[in-house]
């Protein structure tokens, strides 16, 4: 799962890691679990190779008596050793868990999302002669969205798209999905059912299970991104390294209990329970060099999706505090949004190096046959209905219709604007 023999080799950097990241894990105490697990692992060892050497004297006779009765007492010890060890990997099985990703050294170090750098604009943002509406009013005017009835059979922060709303969310995920394919992404339709290895095996768990919706019966969750399955597909495959990089771009529905974020942008689209996402995802050999490249990459292609529908955005360097357990380098997109007079988060840019990789099993096979973990990243191309915000409140008009950009008209049967109902 780790690399632990680089973790006892440089502890400082991993300590510095765990205090960025604001991880809750004691990095001496798992430094002595595992020396003490090691230890007892040696003795539970020697005292099976103990007892079967007193086995086979029992059976060819050799101080038969005596030999029962050592064996018997070995036995005793054996049991209250495995006892010890069964315990000391269940904990270092914990801590492991918990070891993150270092973050790489021009990532900035902060706490919270305000501690997020700015590395680019794009666009201004539109100055109105009127008094724009904001997108759950111009979703009404439209009939878009039906939330009473939805709520009704699903709950707080439930909703339906409806007519035109359905159907701008259908285009602009066909029109992101359209874009990445011409970069040479294969389409996946994950599982939206995954099991723990999944979750786990993606970074999502530890530290993520109270966001995540778990089917008990059958003891499986359902996918919080697109990401988890369309990379824990590939979980204990050996890749031949000119098979790398492999571009993959998952298409789902997402959902996510928002339990860490009661009270925070419940109003409309911004934060709901369930969303549909089109995500871009990487599985390359590991070279630092090589991520960065394709780290770019993936950031380019989102900043040419927003481009093309025309909204003002910027792009922040996430600091150590907002990053995920796993994440090593991160960039976010905020897309403008009127009225939060913000900019909003609408894209996620993440490189993992092994992190994933190890978790997953998933290394590839260099031209001397010497295996290595591969490294993963994953970007969102469009994610809705969260985009909706940005999209209908930046091209409203004072008479309440919506321009169409250009890009989407094609997805749209080349309306080029949307009118009330």
């Amino acid at each position: 799962m780790i690399d632990f023999e680089e973790i006892k080799k440089n502890p400082e950097k991993y300590r510095e890691a765990i205090r960025k990241k604001r991880i809750p894990l004691n990095l001496d105490q798992l430094l002595a679990i595992a020396e003490e697990r090691k230890n007892t692992k040696h003795e539970v060892d020697a005292l099976r190779h103990e007892r079967n050497k007193v086995t086979d004297e029992v059976k060819v006779g050799t101080n038969k008596e005596e030999n029962i009765r050592r064996g018997r007492a070995i036995g005793t010890q054996l049991k209250t050793a495995e006892i010890s060890l069964n315990d000391l990997n269940k904990t270092y099985d914990e801590l492991t868990a918990l070891v993150p990703g270092v973050p790489e050294e021009d990532v900035p170090e902060g706490e919270t999302d305000e501690d997020n750098c700015e590395t680019k604009r794009w666009g201004t943002p539109r100055k109105f002669d009127f008094e724009p509406k904001d997108h759950l009013e111009l979703a009404a005017m439209h009939k878009m969205v039906n939330f009473e009835g939805a709520r009704q059979i699903a709950g707080s922060r439930a909703y339906a798209l409806t007519g035109t709303g359905a159907l701008l969310e259908m285009a602009v995920l066909q029109f992101a999905l359209q874009h990445v394919l011409k970069k040479g992404f294969t389409p996946v339709l994950p599982p939206l059912m995954v099991n723990e290895n999944a979750m786990f095996g993606t970074g999502y768990f530890p530290l993520g299970e109270e966001s995540a919706y778990h089917i008990a019966k059958d003891d499986l969750f359902l996918t919080g991104t697109s990401e988890v399955g369309t990379c824990a597909i590939h979980m204990n495959e050996t890749f031949d390294e000119q098979a790398l990089p492999l571009r993959l771009v998952g298409i789902s529905p997402c959902f996510r209990r928002e339990a860490g974020a009661a009270g925070r942008d419940t109003k409309g689209f911004y934060r709901v329970h369930q969303f549909q996402k089109v995500e871009q995802v990487v599985i390359c050999s590991n070279g630092a060099g090589t991520s960065r490249v394709e780290h770019d990459a993936l950031l380019k292609n989102a900043e040419e999706i927003l481009q093309a529908l025309e909204l003002p955005f910027r792009v922040v360097a996430v600091c150590t505090g907002d990053m995920g357990l796993g994440q090593v380098r991160k960039h976010d997109i905020e897309t403008w949004m009127p009225s939060r007079n913000a900019y909003g988060e609408t894209h996620s840019c993440s490189t993992f190096y092994e992190f994933q990789a190890r978790r997953l099993n998933m290394r590839y096979r260099d031209k001397e046959g010497k295996k290595h973990y591969v490294h993963t990243l994953n970007n969102t191309a469009i994610a809705s209905p969260r985009i909706l915000i940005p999209l209908l409140e930046n091209h409203q008009n004072r008479d309440g219709t919506i321009n169409i950009p250009k890009a989407l008209q094609p997805f749209l049967c080349g309306k080029e604007i949307l009118e009330p109902c």
